[in-house]
């Protein structure tokens, strides 16, 4: 029953990335029905983001503690409830709210699922898990973009809600079935102040990131942001060497192999999220496309993100990491490079699909390297470093995007500066991959698979 499992497990991962995703294309329908203002339709979003990416090392923790089977399924359990209140909302009190516990019953899940994968399976059968469990995650923002669309263009922005809501009893019901018991992997207790800083410190600097698109990044908000999270940090990082049961080993994170898996997962997605939005911006604005036109159009790049991360499950046993990161990188920057040479809708989709097949690639580079040689009962802590990781990748993504369709394109009016805008992005999009090539060279353990 492995492979159902991962299956499910993998369902539910999907349902967690598709919320961004879906939620965004929707966010005038909603601001428009339930009367919010800007702040409050950003903090839909942030606030799943915010609390996703601040948890997700406890949700971890809880894992190796409390046994994974346990902590998958309370997530889930919040999840689905906490997307059935938000589809219920009537104004920004409960929205805001439903939203903020759906990013805590995903933080639970998300980290508990991966530490699942990573107990079931080993070896090669790991490998190609991982990749399925990378295509389902990789693809989930493209596919989200055409789900919005369509849902909101259908039965109504309440939708893209009330959708997790039969999938998430399903999904519950058979994995309380199918999902074996594993052991603790861990004793002690929770470490609650640990996981109090970490999560401040966690919180903090992904809403400096999130500030940066819209205020820049040297605002003194988001500078003062910064210097808290380090800060917050600082403290987490003395508190772990006195607690009695600490959070995390920190000697985790002098591992090469986690390091290297962290840089893989935070590049690969950073890249992955800066150029879907910039893509999704081109399509509507340059080329006049709709928005459920521009998720038509973004169904190539799911579709060859899912392939390229199922097919690399495989090729990595034989490859190496290593060798296949380089690969990925060298693809993703030839594709970043395809709307630079040459313009149109045609050339866009030509160019993000490209670069899409190589981060999918990625995905499963970085989860194999991080997980490869961790213990069981390091197993969910560092699904959890892994997953804050791709949160922070995400951010950076985002923040980059949004600044450089602020400052690139908003600003200008003539369609040659436009354009100018568009391809500085993606020459700084093509330059971050062949560089992150580079390091992944060096940094990558030449035994790693």
């Amino acid at each position: 029953m492995r492979w159902p499992a991962l299956g499910l497990l993998g369902t539910a991962q999907l349902m967690l990335i598709l919320d961004i995703t879906v939620v965004a294309i929707a966010l005038p329908h909603m601001g428009a029905e339930l009367g919010l203002d800007r702040a409050a339709l950003t903090w839909v979003v942030s606030g799943y983001a915010l609390t996703f990416g601040s948890l997700m090392l406890l949700g971890g923790r809880a894992a190796d503690l409390f046994g994974p089977k346990r902590v998958v399924l309370a997530g889930l359990a919040v999840f689905t409830a906490a997307s059935l209140a938000a589809g219920l909302a009537t104004g920004a009190p409960l929205l805001l709210t439903a939203r903020i516990a759906q990013g805590a019953g995903a933080a639970m899940l998300s980290p508990a699922a991966l530490s699942v994968v990573v107990r079931l399976f080993d070896g090669d059968e790991r490998n190609r898990a991982l990749g399925i469990w990378s295509a389902l995650g990789g693809g989930g923002a493209a596919l989200g973009v055409l789900m919005g669309g369509l849902i909101t263009a259908g039965p109504g922005w309440a939708w893209v809600f009330f959708i997790n809501v039969p999938l998430g009893v399903i999904a519950f019901v058979l994995l309380a079935w199918i999902l074996p018991h594993l052991p603790r992997a861990a004793a002690g207790s929770l470490d609650i102040p640990g996981a109090a800083l970490v999560a401040a410190a966690t919180g903090a600097l992904i809403y400096a990131l999130i500030r940066a698109g819209d205020h820049g990044w040297v605002n003194a908000a988001t500078i003062a942001l910064v210097a808290a999270a380090a800060a917050a940090y600082a403290a987490f990082a003395a508190w772990q060497r006195r607690a009695a049961a600490p959070l995390m080993d920190l000697r985790l994170l002098g591992r090469r192999p986690v390091v290297a898996g962290i840089f893989v997962i935070a590049v690969a997605t950073a890249l992955m999220v800066g150029v879907f939005f910039l893509g999704s911006f081109y399509l509507q604005e340059r080329q006049g496309h709709s928005a459920l036109m521009t998720g038509v159009l973004f169904l190539p790049v799911a579709l060859l993100t899912m392939a390229a991360a199922t097919v690399s499950g495989t090729l990595i046993g034989r490859m190496g990491a290593r060798l296949l990161a380089v690969a990925a990188m060298a693809v993703a920057a030839a594709g970043f490079l395809v709307p630079v040479l040459w313009s149109g809708t045609t050339a866009m989709v030509t160019g993000v699909s490209v670069a899409a097949a190589g981060l999918g690639a990625l995905f499963v580079v970085a989860s194999t390297t991080a997980l490869a040689s961790v213990a069981p009962h390091e197993a969910g802590v560092t699904s959890g470093i892994v997953s804050t990781f791709h949160e922070f990748g995400a951010s950076v993504g985002a923040a980059a995007a949004s600044t450089a369709a602020a400052t690139s394109i908003a600003v200008h009016t003539g369609v040659a500066q436009a354009a100018s805008g568009f391809d500085n992005a993606f020459l700084a999009a093509t330059g971050t991959a062949a560089a992150s090539a580079a390091i992944a060279l060096w940094l990558i353990p030449a035994k790693t698979k």
